[in-house]
């Protein structure tokens, strides 16, 4: 039976009470430029949630208004039940983790030094660093596998280690909330694969990650939520085994496909049929 849109959307509700973090028809800009209008979305807690679609269709823009990184120029991204604008700094960092696009770290800096970076939010001049802050670099980097790698130069490891490590940085800070921007992106299968089974796990122990990723096998195979975007919009959210289907895949990418099941995660395995 095929799902449309608006069906996709009525199932796919979720009260406010399941979300820390959620939209209230906001619309996003640069300059007079405008990105988005009156999107409402909202994150299911503890939920894997990925965003998905086609190139410039304002996926990294809605990360950021999740982040505070972009304020809505109508609308409002509420955290907790709290407009997240009204929160300091600091106690947003101290809600939820982000993994930009690209991350740039100062010259000379060690793995472990970068690391460490993720317990700012907890420092001030009252409180310096504490055995805490250490058993959570530790811990952070024992997850991520990085440990082996903590006297290098951030420079130094592979491109996937890198990404470990900004993963590991992001951990440190210990928030429930972790927003991930294109975080497999230019990395080999092998890598993509570790980090997706990382994000998976954390995931598992209670974290709600959001991220934003290319790969429509990868995203259907590991969200247990997904939001699907074109030209600012959404067009569908939801459990990703409901919504991903090939009028969907059709409508967001303009491609045509078969989809079948994925005989290891049976979850939607997409066949592009080509032009």
């Amino acid at each position: 039976m095929i799902t449309t849109t608006a069906d996709v959307q009525s199932q796919a509700s979720i009260s406010q009470s399941d979300s820390q973090l959620w939209t209230e028809d906001i619309t996003i800009q640069y300059g007079d430029h405008i990105i988005s209008r009156n999107l409402s979305v909202k994150i299911p807690h503890k939920s894997f949630t990925v965003i998905v679609g086609p190139n410039a269709c304002g996926k990294s823009t809605l990360l950021r208004a999740l982040s505070n990184l972009i304020k809505p120029t109508a609308g409002h991204v509420l955290l907790d039940g709290k407009n997240i604008s009204t929160y300091k700094s600091k106690e947003v960092a101290r809600q939820l983790g982000l993994l930009p696009q690209s991350s740039t770290a100062p010259d000379g800096i060690t793995v472990a030094n970068l690391v460490a970076h993720g317990r700012y939010p907890y420092q001030n001049l009252v409180r310096q660093w504490t055995d805490k802050d250490e058993e959570a670099v530790l811990s952070a980097m024992q997850v991520t596998n990085t440990t082996e790698l903590s006297e290098r130069f951030v420079d130094e490891p592979s491109g996937g280690q890198r990404q470990r490590v900004w993963i590991a940085m992001v951990l440190a800070q210990q928030t429930p909330l972790m927003l991930l921007d294109e975080p497999t992106t230019f990395l080999d299968i092998v890598h993509q694969i570790e980090l997706l089974e990382l994000f998976k796990g954390l995931n598992q122990q209670g974290n709600t990650l959001i991220a934003v990723l290319h790969d429509l096998n990868h995203a259907a195979r590991y969200a247990n939520h997904m939001i699907a975007m074109k030209d600012g919009q959404i067009v569908a959210q939801g459990d990703p085994r409901e919504i991903v289907t090939e009028q969907l895949v059709e409508e967001v990418f303009g491609l045509k496909c078969t989809i079948i099941e994925d005989p290891i995660a049976h979850t939607p395995h997409i066949i592009p049929l080509g032009r």
